[in-house]
């Protein structure tokens, strides 16, 4: 099976699984895990910032992210496609009583002038808007690196709108990789940023939220509240630790192996996919009518040996990875285009099921 229905499905590689078996580890809530200190540190010298706190997984960083930053009844401002937004169960309103303010960007990414009005009015009826919160690369977005340019504008306008600003940088590394722009440079922008290593990075488990050492102390309180207190951590911290060590350059093959299979089907009638937004490991196209819906147009891949997730009811999404070498993205792409061409499906179909 070609599994390319996301980066998280990958395991570790044997030089991984010796260094999680060989960790050493402590009480991470009672004391200190010395494995995951070693890994906060790291990430935090990374992205130039004091200090990181490693938590199981990426909503919940985000999450505790958007709490530091508003209090119940604030507001922070998004792009309307972001995971925070789509894809954590509208946590922050759960979790912490906030309302999120989705802007709906251009190709997702947020024109400055469409922030010239965001801010809520100082009026008792009105929220306070507290924070813009950006995601790079963009999940939804096809895996878009957002324009530096860009990032730094919009971001000063927050600074200067007296907002906070947080990075949801589930696939961080990816942007860094792809734009050769320095993971400290996209990160000066941000007061907090979360990343996550068990997406490209290939670890098993975990994702970091990295910021100023007041506000990471401040951090511990609410994962503690959230359930994210973990004890021998190190075990899985070990396995982000060799993550970085090893898997951050070689992230530029799983773009090119996106690359190479979006070009196979760029010619394909009855498929629309946008090479330009293929920038990074993901690859989201859309299908004619005639191919009936995304979700069974999976289901048939997957009888071919091609594992995708359907994106909507029409898209489909492609995440290569480091299980999937130059031959497979091929194999892959000519299996889809084999597809199109003999579809054999009813044009009456049934919503993707996402």
């Amino acid at each position: 099976m070609i599994d390319l229905r996301s980066d998280t499905i990958t395991q570790p590689c044997p030089a991984m699984r010796n260094a999680i078996a060989t960790a050493p580890v402590g009480d991470e809530v009672i004391d200190r895990d010395p494995t995951v200190a070693l890994l906060e540190e790291k990430v935090a010298d990374l992205l130039g910032k004091e200090a990181a706190i490693f938590m199981p997984s990426g909503t919940m960083t985000n999450q505790v992210a958007v709490r530091l930053h508003c209090k119940p009844g604030d507001e922070f401002i998004c792009e309307s496609g972001c995971h925070i937004f789509n894809y954590e169960q509208g946590g922050y309103a759960q979790l912490s009583g906030v309302v999120a303010r989705p802007i709906p960007g251009q190709g997702n990414i947020i024109a400055p002038a469409q922030l010239k009005h965001a801010v809520s009015p100082n009026d008792q009826h009105a929220c306070h808007t507290r924070l813009l919160s950006l995601e790079n690369t963009h999940n939804k977005g096809g895996g878009i690196v957002l324009p530096y340019d860009n990032v730094a504008q919009t971001t000063a306008w927050a600074k200067n709108s007296g907002l906070a600003t947080h990075l949801d940088g589930a696939r961080f590394f990816n942007a860094v990789v792809a734009s050769g722009i320095a993971a400290k440079d996209w990160a000066q922008h941000f007061d907090t940023i979360s990343v996550c290593f068990s997406k490209g990075l290939g670890a098993p488990v975990g994702s970091a939220l990295v910021g100023a050492r007041d506000m990471i102390y401040e951090a511990a309180r609410h994962r503690k509240l959230f359930g994210g207190g973990m004890r021998q951590a190190g075990i899985i911290a070990a396995g982000a630790l060799y993550a970085l060590d090893n898997n951050i350059d070689r992230l530029a093959e799983d773009h090119q192996h996106a690359k190479n299979l979006a070009q196979i089907l760029t010619d394909v009638e009855g498929i629309d996919v946008d090479i330009e937004r293929v920038q990074t490991n993901i690859v989201i196209f859309k299908l004619a009518p005639s191919l009936g819906s995304a979700s069974d147009f999976c289901d048939r891949a997957c009888e071919r040996g091609v594992s995708m997730l359907p994106f909507s009811h029409e898209h489909v999404r492609a995440v290569t990875h480091l299980h999937i070498d130059s031959d497979q993205a091929n194999r892959a792409g000519q299996i889809i285009a084999e597809l199109a061409a003999n579809p054999n499906v009813n044009n009456v179909s049934t919503p993707a099921n996402i």
